[in-house]
């Protein structure tokens, strides 16, 4: 039977529709808006696989080209592997369900969302957000739904729901909001440097937008059957061996919180729970019973670490490395470390160690995109590495993960908004992050290394950018809001909030929670202690370095900029491209021309960027009359000659201002090939050109 729910964001008609496509998942909707349709499928074994440890939720996110009524491009014209877009889209599908099921279900589960069709019009990852929540909630998944998103815009001081794309190009800020009834679980995206209170308000409207999306499911399911949840008893620790457990941990655990260097913490830590798998599961002689003892022993481990860090901080005021709720840790930096980027900085804060890099480039080195809303280029670059080094560990290289891949975007986001315009600085720009140690927020650690970068390169920014991240603990009504947090303080808390921005406003915002939802009263705290940690980061930063050096590498490509009149643009370019050709063979520049008569040319070398610069002027010169020039004549007939006096521009030297004395033959006194000093006389409005020589000779 198929089932239709429907209700009206901002003008703008959504539906679910269930029981008509793949009826075999366990949850499967079809969410739509105007032409943009996306299905959602659900599914989830029905029973974990042993020894499973953690939670395997995987949530795709699918394009089909058919969607948009196109072949792919590529040698094999079908879907490759997920774009960086799909992959930032599962992101945002993954993070607002993922802490809605409940603590120790350990099921393989599969959220897969394919873009059936799309115009551009509505964001698809909204639809798609949607959808996940709705195949889950009307399965027999257990799920804590349902959930919904909305996409924030602000064109002319007004909010708007799902912008469209000519709305987004206007709008000052992009914030996708996830949430349930209670309260909001996910926030991403990026702002032009505004305000903390507007941050607040923009959120405020995301949640308020999205309820109708809740209301529309819990009627989806209700005409479905409301199908019962599967019965989920997560796994009881015997009470005897937990207590033993916990006695023997909690004192351990508790002088391990205190100390103040990770490396050493976690050392205490595994000694801990060595000391008590000698006193308490070392002797038991049923293997079997000694396997499950272990695994409980490490589940309790981090119980108690939960606890004892969580009482420090809600009880004391104390956090695990010693800091108030408040500070930051201790941050230096350093610039110009490597001699051959064009730009680099070293951004150091507590055990968190980041490396930004800069490359200069041309239009060569533009990253193409074929992706659903169409073909573009990217001028601009962000690229977060995290090696398993950078917190000790050894592991496989090779590609991107999504964590990095979302990391990576992040930072990209918060830099974006001060990158100069392409106009004003013709550049393709690379930044590099590379994580060399992790200790709590490396991608706001990328965020600061890369904007020191920038600055070291001589990019001329809008402003200096700065990154933090916020953590929260949450019992009850004691709530604690933490400023730069650690690793463990985002493992153990409830909130990781990344606020990124300039002394002037915010940039970029991500943020994710870990119980059912958080107040505005609590966000707000959150935002303003944000700004007060990014202030006093970027004043550190900018001790050793503020405004962009005076000139760029000497290694970076110079690009100098001249403009010509659109219809000279064929004649630079030349037939097939070979004028164009043979100004990059002599000189050895790259050359890029845009529709308006803008022409870059790039080269290390000022000589050679000098010499195609005269050489395309020469080709784009056009006659002035009354000026002189040295001319080749083309052609000789019997009324005059025709002179070439600039490239593809010839003029009429007629028989009677050959000399001052008459003239019988033009071939008396001219041969063709000879070159021949003339004044410009006159240029008609058909830009016919009358040439004298007598004119010079007098």
């Amino acid at each position: 039977m198929i089932n239709t729910v429907t209700t009206t964001i901002a003008g703008q008609q959504i539906k679910i529709e269930t029981g008509r496509l793949a009826k075999q998942s366990d949850g499967s909707v079809l969410v739509s808006s105007g032409n943009n349709m996306v299905l959602v499928t659900a599914v989830s074994a029905r029973q974990a696989k042993p020894d499973q440890g953690f939670f395997p939720l995987s949530v795709e996110f699918i394009e089909k080209f058919y969607a948009i009524g196109k072949i792919p491009g590529g040698y094999f014209k079908r879907e490759g592997k997920p774009s960086t877009e799909s992959v930032l889209n599962a992101r945002i599908i993954d993070r607002p369900i993922r802490p809605l099921f409940p603590e120790g279900y350990m099921n393989d589960t599969q959220i897969v969302a394919t873009v059936l069709s799309a115009d551009g019009a509505f964001p698809v990852e909204i639809l798609a957000s949607l959808g996940a929540s709705a195949a889950l909630h009307i399965s027999d998944i257990p799920f804590g739904g349902p959930t919904a998103a909305c996409m924030v815009g602000r064109v002319d001081g007004q909010f708007i729901a799902n912008p469209t794309p000519e709305q987004k190009a206007k709008s000052d800020m992009n914030i996708i909001v996830s949430g349930t009834k209670n309260g909001i679980l996910m926030v991403e995206g990026e702002a032009q440097f505004i305000s903390e209170a507007d941050a607040l308000a923009a959120l405020k409207f995301g949640h308020q937008s999205l309820l109708p999306l809740l209301q529309i499911q819990e009627e989806l399911r209700e005409k479905t059957g409301s199908v019962p949840k599967r019965a989920f008893v997560p796994a009881v620790i015997d009470a005897d061996f937990k207590t033993a457990a916990e006695s023997l941990l909690t004192p351990l655990i508790e002088k391990a919180m205190s100390m103040k260097v990770k490396q050493e913490r976690y050392a205490a830590f595994d000694a801990a729970k060595t000391t008590a798998k000698e006193a308490l599961v070392q002797n038991i002689a049923d293997d079997k019973l000694k396997s499950q003892r272990e695994k409980e022993l490490s589940n309790i481990v981090e119980d108690v670490k939960y606890k004892v860090a969580r009482a420090m901080i809600l009880d004391k005021g104390s956090r695990i490395d010693g800091r108030d709720l408040k500070t930051v840790r201790s941050i230096s930096n350093e610039v110009g470390i490597l001699p051959r980027a064009h730009g680099s900085g070293l951004f150091t804060r507590g055990e968190t160690q980041c490396l930004g890099t800069v490359t200069l480039g041309t239009a060569d080195d533009e990253q193409s995109i074929e992706a659903l809303e169409g073909s573009y280029k990217k001028k601009f670059l962000l690229h977060y590495n995290f090696p398993p080094y950078s917190v000790g560990e050894t592991g496989r290289f090779g590609g991107q993960g999504r964590r990095e891949i979302g990391h990576g975007n992040l930072a990209e986001r918060a830099i974006k908004a001060v990158i100069p315009d392409h106009v004003n600085f013709p550049y393709t720009i690379r930044i590099v992050g590379e994580v060399l140690e992790s200790n709590g927020s490396s991608s706001m650690g990328t965020v600061c290394a890369s904007t020191l970068a920038l600055l070291d390169a001589g990019v001329k920014i809008k402003g200096n950018v700065a990154g933090i991240a916020m953590g929260l603990i949450k019992e009850g009504d004691r709530v604690a809001v933490l400023s730069d947090i650690l690793g463990d303080e985002d493992h153990l808390g409830d909130m990781d909030f990344k606020v990124a921005g300039t002394a002037n406003g915010i940039t970029a915002v991500q943020m994710d929670i870990k119980i059912d939802s958080v107040s505005f009263a609590v966000m707000e705290t959150a935002l303003n202690q944000a700004r007060e940690g990014r202030l006093h980061i970027l004043n550190e930063m900018e001790k050793v370095i503020n405004v962009p050096r005076g000139q760029i590498s000497e290694f970076a490509p110079r690009i100098e900029t001249i403009k010509i009149k659109p219809d000279k643009i064929r004649e630079v370019i030349g037939s097939g491209g070979k004028t164009i050709r043979s100004i990059t063979e002599q000189t050895g520049v790259k050359i890029e021309i845009q529709d308006d008569g803008t022409i870059n040319i790039a080269s290390a070398d000022p000589a050679a960027t000098k010499k195609a610069i005269a050489i395309i002027e020469a080709i784009c010169a056009e006659a002035e009359v009354g000026k002189t020039y040295q001319g080749k004549v083309i052609k000789i007939a019997e009324f005059g000659a025709f002179v070439e006096i600039l490239p593809n521009t010839q003029g009429l030297l007629h028989i009677s201002e050959i000399a001052n004395e008459r003239v019988r033959q033009v071939t008396d006194v001219l041969k063709e090939g000879e070159m021949v000093d003339v004044k410009v006389l006159e240029v008609d409005r058909a830009g016919r050109i009358k040439l004298s020589r007598k004119a010079l000779l007098q």
